[in-house]
């Protein structure tokens, strides 16, 4: 079998509430508790194992590759509930999306800082 990534784990100060923002924004099926996680599941069986944290969280980057309908319906999630997004990952372009590599894509915050991105086309597309 060749290598693949199975899942990572996000680390939250609020497992429940970082997991149903995920899945709510995303438009992903609820997580369910695994143990000391929340399992958010991605459509190529990918998922991100949220899990509490003692204490602070250092923010991580999380990309999501989607279609151009997903991508619309996310930016449509993000703007109906106020969020800012930025076209950089160094957040200096807010309310913006880019188009690199003929796609689209977008940044925002998830609740512990955790700089999230939804792009239509990969990197080098």
């Amino acid at each position: 079998m060749p290598v693949q990534l199975n899942h990572t784990i996000v680390a939250a100060t609020d497992r429940d509430a970082t997991a149903a923002f995920l899945v709510d924004v995303l438009g992903l099926e609820p997580a369910p508790v695994y143990g000391p996680f929340r399992v958010v599941t991605l459509a190529n069986d990918v998922s991100l194992d949220v899990m509490q944290a003692d204490g602070e969280v250092t923010p991580q980057h999380y990309a999501f590759l989607v279609g151009e309908e997903e991508f619309d319906q996310i930016w449509g999630r993000i703007r109906s509930r106020g969020l800012t997004f930025w076209a950089d990952p160094g957040h200096t372009r807010p309310g913006a999306i880019n188009t690199h590599d003929g796609g689209r894509g977008l940044y925002w915050s998830g609740p512990d800082g955790h700089n999230l991105e939804i792009i239509t086309v990969p990197y080098g597309g």
